[in-house]
């Protein structure tokens, strides 16, 4: 049986003025994606290319309950989580090596 791994990861802008909430079953090609100004507009616009936070779920319906949770807070609050498990804010996937 196939194993499904669904992620609801956060990305900014490199000034970290901008916050971007999304959710995927491929982390590396989705981040590529944002990186190429595809697949969100308010990525593209503010280009949010950072990763800074994910979390891995193994059903979907967690994932989109989890994403839905978290679009829900405030801006502080989003802060607190990414800084609690990346304290520096550092990039998650600094190379691009899932072409989509």
């Amino acid at each position: 049986m196939k194993e499904h791994r669904y992620w609801v990861y956060i990305m900014t802008s490199s000034s970290l003025s901008a916050m971007y909430i999304g959710v995927t079953n491929d982390l590396g090609r989705r981040v590529t994606e944002h990186r190429l100004g595809k697949g969100s507009e308010f990525v593209k616009q503010y280009r949010v290319t950072k990763l800074v936070y994910a979390e891995e779920f193994e059903q979907i319906e967690e994932a989109t309950a989890r994403e839905k949770q978290l679009k829900g807070w405030k801006r502080i609050r989003k802060n607190e989580l990414v800084r609690a498990a990346n304290p520096e804010w550092k990039e998650l996937m600094p190379t691009m090596d899932h072409a989509p």
